[in-house]
């Protein structure tokens, strides 16, 4: 039997990431091949037109699974009814800018669309923050939408745990599928800390300890974490651009084992609301390893954190501790 479409809200969808997201999820790649899906596009008002362009476009791919889409610069039309948001918009700093500004800027943003998000979503939507600075974004969306649970809000590390994986691929030049159980700590800033103390490479049909496989800590430790915490910059001198594919795949990434699981053995990292796990300060939107089944997600608990771990889980989350307290400054 035929399912119902999932109506998924983009926002900032006339933008690079949500032009690279949306055939994403209009084909499958986020909700699965059998799962039909209405889009529910929001821009800005200058960025009309060019939101009607991307509209012209879905209809022109003929997507199977795309049952309709509702593009619009009017939050209240755009939150009704959504199962699943993902937050693509936001106020970017620009040159000469302080962080205050930009805080402000974005607080009413999120002030605006928590509150048309809890008012006019559907029932336990889940919400992905993508725009920066993510965490603290959806920090502030969760403030504004006390009623929404607060395991329903969380925001995109997937990428920079996917920019993980992808070193370590190239580095042992092994499939990228083979790897897995990295993980990204904090904050999705260049404070984040990506960790293979836990991660392992498939040889052979066998598990092997990627500190053992690389054999050389000086790199894991220094260059391994620098190029994770600094690709979006190397990527924008490539380009001239922010990377927008990638955040685009690895946001379908997010939601999709958000909705449909994790397999077994295998943990994903994404920006959750701190429970004080690892001594990481309750009330947070930090960076975890987690497992996720039945649409719900789960801090893996239990692992071993080194002293050099400790430290740079620590110092992340004085950034996210600082932009808190900033963000909650502009808070009216």
């Amino acid at each position: 039997m035929a399912k119902d479409p999932v109506r998924v809200l983009v926002t900032g969808a006339a933008g690079q990431i949500g032009y690279a997201l949306v055939p994403m999820i209009a084909r499958g790649v986020m909700l699965g091949p059998d799962q039909p899906v209405i889009l529910h596009l929001l821009d800005i008002a200058p960025a009309a037109e060019a939101l009607n362009g991307v509209k012209m476009e879905l209809v022109d791919a003929a997507f199977p699974l795309l049952k309709g889409v509702v593009a619009t610069t009017d939050v209240v039309e755009a939150c009704t009814g959504v199962s699943i948001a993902v937050m693509v918009g936001g106020f970017p700093r620009k040159e000469g800018m302080e962080r205050k500004d930009v805080m402000t800027k974005n607080v009413s943003i999120y002030k605006s669309q928590a509150s048309a998000l809890e008012k006019h979503a559907a029932a336990n939507c889940k919400v992905l923050v993508v725009a920066n600075p993510a965490n603290t974004n959806a920090l502030i969306l969760k403030e504004y939408a006390p009623s929404i649970p607060e395991k329903n809000i969380t925001c995109l590390t997937r990428l920079d745990h996917n920019r993980a994986l992808g070193q370590i691929s190239e580095r042992l030049n092994v499939e990228v599928s083979d790897v897995k159980n990295v993980i990204i700590w904090g904050n999705h800033s260049s404070s984040q800390y990506p960790d293979v103390n836990h991660a392992t490479v498939k040889v052979s049909s066998v598990e092997k300890p990627v500190r053992e496989l690389v054999a050389d800590d000086a790199w894991l430790n220094t260059e391994f974490i620098t190029t994770v915490q600094q690709r979006g910059a190397a990527i924008i001198k490539a380009r001239k651009l922010s990377s927008a594919l990638s955040a685009a795949s690895s946001a379908c990434d997010h939601i999709r084992d958000w909705v449909l699981g994790t397999p077994e053995g295998t943990w994903v990292s994404m920006g959750v609301y701190s429970d004080g796990s690892y001594n990481v300060p309750a009330g947070l939107i930090y960076s975890f390893p987690v497992t996720t089944r039945n649409g719900e997600w789960e801090i893996v608990q239990g692992l071993s954190i080194d002293e050099f771990s400790r430290k740079k889980l620590d110092l992340t989350a004085e950034e996210l501790s600082e932009e808190k307290a900033l963000a909650y400054s502009c808070l009216s």
